[in-house]
């Protein structure tokens, strides 16, 4: 099992990560190893990477339009009103901070489920306010890692509706019936370790103040408010009017197509077509949109590739065969080989909702013959399938705090995103899914 190609791939990527190499290079040296350690040639397994490009096409696309609605938010001033509203506010009040934004992220998954789209828009503005109150940003990307990811497991609304019916569509699909309504009993002792995970993050372990440099984010353009609109004394004018419209059009946008391209689209033409910026200016806000997002967006894509290597070449399915040949009917360690085989699949293919199909395949059957209840079967798969999206290089739960965090060159993906959150989240969810399949 210790040399199945998932496992020392992923082992690789979380080496070359922890180096500080470049998370996109990691990630085609992860998928080589992948390839060649199950068989296939390095043309076959780039090919396979290349072929799977596609399945974060849109993901990436919506990150780099959002890209542009964040500059252009940026330019048109409101942020600095937004900044000078806030500050008054919450001067002092370090914790409360932190924890509103984590409830704030826990509102995009479910009550209003944009998902990531909130952050590039409204934390780059903040920055500066965080460097007033020498906030550690490993904190606010914990924060936000938290609301990203605790909601959809334990809320059967917006993304939680979709991640839940996954789980009982796959139980079902082999052999254990479960309604919706019990799997948020069953994913609630896991949520509950991560909400401990989230208090030690804020109260303990990011509580000392950390000092950052201000410096404008680096979005390709000269300066925040460069389009005439720049600070609050000048009042409300009608750009600021064209920039909430055209977040609001995104808003509903998202909402009623589930797009986050056509959101952001539809929201970028709404500034444009009411002059809140001018047509001859777009070649200067893209550039400032892919300087922001471009990075994060590549990276998604070819986390895409990575995904395809790893399931195209079977290894996912071995690992987790391997892993039950020798567990017997021991309910505990079926238990710790489940969320130890969920951990090392999600991390690599960074997607939650992609992992729980493949997992369950293999841990319903073997959770019906350990003599696991259907409530402790939800708890194992729901867990395990969403054990490494926190912490993973390659999840948009990492991905959508640093594009955020990272947009004045403060903050490190690996290590100030993916160590934090896999620390805080992804070790307390180990035990809390392992408790939750003993007790249920």
């Amino acid at each position: 099992m210790l040399l199945n190609p998932v496992v020392v791939s992923v082992v690789v990527l979380a080496a070359l990560s922890l180096a500080r190499v470049n998370v996109i290079v990691a990630l085609l040296i992860a998928a080589l190893v992948a390839g060649l350690m199950s068989g296939l040639s390095v043309e076959d397994t780039m090919s396979t990477l290349v072929g799977g490009l596609g399945g974060q096409g849109e993901t990436a696309l919506s990150y780099i339009l959002l890209g542009i609605l964040s500059v252009m938010v940026a330019r048109s001033g409101i942020t600095e009103k937004l900044i000078r509203w806030i500050l008054p506010r919450i001067q002092g009040k370090r914790a409360m901070t932190l924890f509103g934004i984590a409830g704030l992220a826990c509102f995009s998954q479910n009550l209003v489920p944009v998902h990531i789209a909130f952050i590039p828009i409204l934390i780059p503005p903040l920055l500066t306010v965080f460097n007033r109150m020498k906030i550690d940003r490993r904190a606010v990307a914990t924060a936000l890692t938290f609301g990203l990811k605790a909601p959809y497991m334990l809320i059967p609304l917006g993304f939680g509706l979709i991640f839940q019916n996954i789980i009982v569509g796959e139980m079902a699909a082999y052999g254990m019936t479960i309604e919706l309504a019990q799997i948020p009993l069953a994913m609630a002792i896991p949520v509950a370790t991560m909400v401990v995970g989230l208090v030690i993050a804020i109260l303990v372990t990011y509580r000392r103040p950390r000092e950052y440099r201000d410096a404008a984010p680096d979005l390709g353009v000269a300066a925040f408010g460069t389009n005439g609109a720049s600070g609050s004394d000048t009042g409300w004018t009608r750009q600021h009017i064209v920039v909430l419209i055209a977040l609001a059009v995104t808003l509903v946008l998202q909402l009623v197509f589930g797009s986050l391209v056509i959101a952001a689209l539809g929201g970028v033409l709404i500034i444009f077509i009411f002059r809140g910026e001018r047509w001859r200016a777009s070649d200067e806000l893209a550039h400032g949109g892919v300087t922001m997002m471009g990075t994060i967006a590549f990276i998604m894509l070819v986390a895409s590739g990575y995904a395809s290597v790893l399931t195209e070449t079977g290894s996912v399915e071995s690992l987790v065969a391997s892993a039950t040949a020798w567990i017997g009917d021991s309910q505990l360690l079926a238990a710790v080989v489940m969320m130890t085989v969920g951990l090392l699949v999600t991390i690599g293919i960074g997607s939650s909702f992609g992992t729980i199909p493949i997992l369950a395949a293999i841990f319903v059957p073997l959770c019906a013959a350990v003599g696991f209840t259907p409530l402790a079967t939800a708890a194992l798969v729901g867990a395990a399938g969403a054990i490494g999206d926190a912490g993973s290089p390659a999840s948009d739960s990492t991905l959508g705090p640093t594009s955020g965090l990272n947009v004045d060159g403060q903050h490190h993906h690996i290590w100030d995103t993916c160590v934090p959150t896999f620390v805080h989240f992804n070790i307390p969810l180990f035990f809390g899914g392992i408790i939750a399949a003993m007790v249920l």
